[in-house]
């Protein structure tokens, strides 16, 4: 009896040891390189492409602000008979040529900065919800700022959120400078990866890029390393510029905030429900937005975000799932790395309001379709729920570990002489006849193979003994986990008061 005693202990240490080093290799992390996935072949892409550029040449574009509208006439465009800004093909693609190819997304600590561009995956974060899955009642309530600055602190610990979007909005703030502002604070004290936020209007870039210098360590030191990125809607679906975003990214321009000009279509209400004719709209508006950044500023960072999205045609409701979403958007990212251009892609919005198998299933097909056909940046792809009405603490937790496998499937299967193993088989198949124990096996274990924590993989017995938990349970517990331990000081006690003297902070 006392052997055995110290038989199983010695073994209960050894599982523990191995566990703890599960959990810090991780065989997939985030930068694989995507590109398996190849919805459209070249000449479909070119017809696309082509088309795009009759759209820009022939229709152009409507609501041009005067100020855009001036300097592109100055680049080469002209307006057609119904008075549209048009602009001539070789005029694109020469803007195309000198538009940034990759952009560095600073992280505040530099350790978590990312490159954009390539055949590289990143999976972030975005949406402005109004809404918050409560993690007490499980009901939804209006977003609030304390929720927002919880989930910036939340998805600081997520390692697959490699950047930090605005996830919803401070629905209590009135004023639109103190939302932004605010906005941007929860940011700043809650995460120092990279981060992105958006703008109401043009007049309140400024004051929250003076608060950026007050934390960076001077008047203009923000610019030099920009670790905020602003996410914008310069065109307007179908085929037309807004006045005030425009005025926003000129701002930005200005000041020295990198862009994400986000293209929001959808499908048979503000572009065509043919996902053919819907590309060659969508990314004929992209281009429209890269037109109006490089005229002013040639190469200056831009992701190109061009996000198909889509109605249901029967009642005209916006869905962020399905099928169509995952083939779209893993055919945007096709589209957008065949120019050569830093690729933005939209997916994991699932329209399902609790966190249930609707959600894994609309989540898991849309986020792997994106990854695999390159998206640099995957924005939505945390916490989403509702048809981006909603955000949940819970779903953040389940999409980190569901990332963990959709990074494992874009890395793929490496094939050389040690992975083959030819040696190691005979050697086993002559010996004692399994591969449990073996030195390749212990290897493949570590390098090839993501272990879950949230996901189940008990018998049923062990499960029922358990409690028969779901999911969502498991997930609430590690969100209040990490909510309850991880309060981040990424702002010193000077730095704070500073802001707090000069803004009007209303996070406690």
């Amino acid at each position: 009896m006392t052997r055995q005693t110290r038989k199983s202990g010695g073994r209960k240490a050894r599982v523990a040891k191995r566990a703890a080093t599960e959990l810090e290799v991780n065989p997939a992390p985030p930068g694989q390189s995507g590109g398996q996935y190849k919805p459209l072949n070249n000449g479909e892409i070119q017809a696309i492409f082509d088309t795009a550029l009759r759209l820009l040449a022939e229709l152009g574009m409507g609501d041009v602000p005067e100020v855009l509208e001036r300097r592109c006439l100055q680049k080469g465009a002209g307006h057609n008979t119904h008075g549209r800004l048009c602009f001539p093909a070789e005029m694109v693609k020469k803007i195309i040529a000198g538009a940034a190819n990759t952009i560095t997304l600073h992280g505040r600590d530099p350790s978590r900065t990312i490159q954009v561009g390539g055949d590289k995956v990143h999976f972030g974060t975005g949406g402005a919800a109004v809404q918050t899955l409560d993690i007490d009642t499980g009901l939804y309530r209006p977003s609030t700022l304390r929720d927002l600055y919880d989930f910036t602190r939340l998805q600081d610990t997520l390692p697959n959120v490699s950047w930090f979007t605005r996830c919803c909005v401070a629905t209590e703030i009135e004023d639109s400078l103190d939302l932004d502002i605010n906005t941007a604070y929860a940011l700043l004290r809650g995460t120092t990866k990279p981060v992105a936020t958006s703008f109401c209007v043009a007049e309140n870039v400024a004051p929250v890029v003076q608060m950026f210098d007050l934390v960076a360590g001077g008047a203009g030191e923000f610019a030099k390393r920009p670790w905020c990125v602003a996410h914008i809607s310069p065109v307007i679906s179908p085929m037309k510029y807004g006045a005030d975003a425009v005025d926003v990214a000129l701002e930005c321009i200005d000041m020295g905030v990198p862009l994400s000009c986000i293209t929001a279509a959808q499908s048979g209400a503000t572009a065509p429900a043919a996902p053919a004719g819907f590309l060659a709209s969508s990314l004929a508006e992209t281009l429209a937005s890269l037109i109006m950044v490089n005229v002013f500023e040639p190469g200056f960072p831009m992701v190109f975000s061009n996000w198909p999205l889509v109605i249901d045609l029967r009642t005209g409701a916006f869905s962020g799932a399905g099928g169509e979403t995952a083939l779209m958007n893993a055919a945007s990212a096709q589209i957008s790395n065949w120019l050569g251009l830093p690729s933005g892609v939209s997916a994991s919005m699932s329209d399902s309001k609790a966190v249930d198998a609707q959600m894994g299933i609309e989540k898991g097909i849309t986020a792997l379709a994106a990854g695999l056909a390159g998206g640099n940046m995957v924005y939505e792809s945390s916490g989403m729920m509702a048809s981006l009405l909603g955000v949940s603490f819970e779903a953040f937790v389940i999409d980190n570990e569901m990332l963990s496998h959709v990074y494992r499937a874009i890395r793929g299967i490496e094939v050389n002489p040690d992975t083959l193993g030819f040696d190691a088989i005979c050697t086993t198949i002559l010996g004692d006849g399994h591969f449990l124990g073996g030195q390749q096996t212990i290897d493949a274990m570590q390098r090839d193979y993501f272990y879950p924590l949230l996901a189940d993989r008990q018998n049923p017995q062990s499960w029922a003994d358990g409690g028969a938990r779901d999911m969502w349970s498991r997930a609430n517990d590690q969100a209040r986990e990490i909510l309850n331990t991880h309060l981040p000081s990424y702002l010193t006690l000077q730095m704070d008061r500073e802001i707090r003297h000069k803004f009007n902070i209303l996070l406690d």
